[in-house]
């Protein structure tokens, strides 16, 4: 072994030292090389390990719980002769699920005067109505939800867009004829007479020459207009009258069309109480019955009109007399507040729910025309009294309602005062289109 050391020792002595240094060198770098866990022998060994495992099997997705779709709207169709229950039948609604539902809400019982075209959206689950939609007009929608067992109701309303305009008219004929000329509707010619109804009569009192004036609302939706909206002021000319009537919404909500001075428009009698075709006998004392053909007062006025034309009350009041009464026939007796009574006679019968006792508002339906009692036609015979005193219908001085508080009168000047200088505007401007299309 020491000789063959030795050997070794002899050799290595023969090469130059720096030989031996890069022999070494290079010797050193392959061991480092092999050792290397990534070096070119090991690569596949690994590899082979990585391949050789079993592969997992993939879980599948667990299936989920499928949403229940939402119930669907169904769209009904008013037609002729249709009601609530005859449309909800078909869907398995029965009538006393009708029945809960319009009873539960007074807003509801719109539902039973649904008219031909309208349409309703309702939600029927398992033979259970449980949504209804309702539109009783272009701008409100009416909802019920059936909820634990009652109904929830809401009743939403859109906001027209308003803009104003003006109109005016001289009469020649009529009021109604003027008012289709100034190209304004026939409702808001008859706003127009309700607002100086205290004041003119529009059968008697009008002469050609007499002219008004207005400035109203158009009313729209979605940029169409679908109607026109309420008189803001208006001014009438009568003979020689000169009428003025200003809208004014109060601080407590109210709306009341009052005269310049802040009087209200609306006295506590309206004039006539019957749409009437002429007067047939007027108030006199010493009047020859035409029945009877003797002398004897007439103490009212008689209105002819045909058998069956509502009659008004010319005032809230309390029915004191509903029944028959001689030669006068079917009567009612009115009395409002202390001391005025109005008489309505030769009434064919009398509206629903009117009986002694009754409480009635002014211009509501208390009878109809007729020609019972003493009467050669149909006609309403007319009487007012105060203190028991027989008075000439149409010439008795009216007593006002009310106009505006004091504590309001300065802000409704300002309001009015802003009317007539845009009612002056307006008349301006129509003058000189006028004289410019001339």
């Amino acid at each position: 072994m020491k000789a063959l050391l030795s050997s070794a020792g002899r050799l290595v002595r023969q090469f130059p030292r720096t030989h031996l240094l890069l022999s070494m060198t290079l010797l050193g770098g392959v061991i480092l090389i092999a050792l290397r866990p990534d070096s070119p022998t090991e690569q596949p060994r690994q590899q082979a390990k990585t391949i050789n495992l079993p592969a997992k099997p993939a879980r599948k997705p667990e299936p989920q719980p499928q949403a229940p779709e939402p119930p669907q709207w169904q769209t009904l169709t008013v037609e002729s002769g249709d009601s609530l229950s005859s449309l909800l039948q078909p869907l398995g609604v029965g009538a006393g699920q009708v029945f809960a539902l319009i009873n539960s809400d007074d807003k509801l019982k719109r539902l039973t005067k649904i008219r031909p075209g309208e349409t309703l959206e309702v939600i029927v689950e398992d033979d259970r109505l449980t949504q209804v939609q309702y539109h009783p007009s272009k701008v409100e929608t009416l909802t019920a939800r059936l909820r634990g067992g009652g109904w929830e109701t809401r009743l939403s309303q859109r906001e027209y867009q308003k803009q104003t305009r003006f109109a005016e008219a001289d009469i020649t004929d009529s009021l109604f004829l003027a008012g289709a000329a100034a190209g304004i509707s026939d409702k808001l010619t008859m706003q127009l007479a309700n607002l100086f109804a205290w004041d003119v009569d529009f059968v008697l009192d009008i002469r050609r020459g007499d002219r008004f004036r207005i400035i109203y609302e158009e009313l729209y939706l979605d940029g169409e207009k679908v109607g026109e909206g309420d008189i803001l002021m208006a001014e009438f000319w009568n003979q020689d009258r000169h009428l003025t009537a200003f809208r004014y919404e109060t601080r407590s909500g109210d709306v009341e069309y009052l005269d310049i001075k802040g009087d209200s428009m609306r006295k506590e009698f309206i004039r006539t109480p019957v749409a009437f075709s002429r007067i047939s006998s007027r108030f006199n004392l010493s009047r020859k019955h035409p029945v009877l053909n003797r002398i004897r007062a007439h103490k009212g006025i008689d209105y002819a009109a045909p058998s069956g034309t509502p009659i008004k009350a010319a005032g809230d009041g309390k029915v004191i007399f509903a029944g028959v009464k001689g030669g006068y026939g079917n009567v009612i007796i009115l009395k409002h507040g202390q001391i005025y009574t109005t008489l309505y006679a030769h009434m064919r019968g009398f509206a629903r729910g009117i009986r002694v006792g009754k409480r009635v508002k002014q211009s509501q339906t208390i009878g109809y025309v007729g020609a019972s009692g003493l009467a050669t036609g149909p006609h309403l015979h007319y009487e007012f009294r105060i203190n028991g005193a027989h008075r000439n219908p149409l010439t008795v001085p009216l007593p006002k309602a009310r106009g505006i508080n004091d504590n309001e009168r300065s802000e409704f000047l300002i309001a009015a005062n802003r009317l007539k200088a845009q009612m002056t505007l307006f008349a301006e401007a129509s003058t000189l289109a006028s004289s410019d299309v001339l």
